[in-house]
């Protein structure tokens, strides 16, 4: 088991990989305007952040590659991989909500 304690080399790989993995969410499915790129940045950040660890833990043991992989770059990975899918997930139903979510009619 990959021991993540509060190192700050593990903290900051964190940050970065969600911060990278928001920033890869945003090209690869562009926002309609500075509202929506704000909102999933910054969803793509905290689901980095929260998610990073299990993530990572869950990846190094799918692809069977815990013994070739730091701490760090374990939560580099899985912080970068969940901030990326979080928007994914969310950004299908947001948008699926705006175009299928109108008000239902009045009876």
């Amino acid at each position: 088991m990959t021991d993540f304690s509060h190192d700050g080399g593990v903290s900051a790989a964190r940050l970065i990989g969600a911060v990278a993995g928001s920033a890869i969410s945003l090209v690869y499915l562009l926002p309609r305007g500075n509202r929506e790129a704000a909102t999933r940045f910054l969803t793509g950040v905290a689901c980095g952040l929260i998610f990073g660890g299990p993530v990572g833990l869950w990846l190094v043991r799918k692809l069977d590659v815990a013994a070739s992989l730091s701490p760090q770059e374990t939560m580099l990975a899985g912080a970068a991989a969940a901030s990326l899918s979080a928007w994914w997930a969310l950004g299908v139903l947001a948008r699926l909500a705006q175009r299928y979510g109108g008000r239902p009619p009045e009876t």
